[in-house]
């Protein structure tokens, strides 16, 4: 069987797919360099804006939960 050989999306460094625990990373580092690059919003997955919600709620205050008697 044929060892596949990838490279790692961050650094771009060859590696094992079947030996490496951070696939399809290199290593931790690379792995945690690229939940940055998502946290930051360096990559985003292009779709439509999602819907701004002041503009849903800029028609007054929500209703409030009716009281009981006392």
């Amino acid at each position: 069987m044929p060892v596949e050989r990838v490279k790692c999306p961050t650094c771009q460094r060859e590696i094992d797919w079947s030996q490496s625990p951070f696939r399809p990373f290199c290593s931790e580092r690379c792995r945690l360099i690229d939940l940055g690059a998502w946290l930051t919003e360096k990559h985003a997955i292009p779709g439509e804006p999602a819907a701004d919600e002041t503009v849903q709620g800029s028609e007054g205050p929500p209703d409030e939960p009716p009281r009981r008697p006392s």
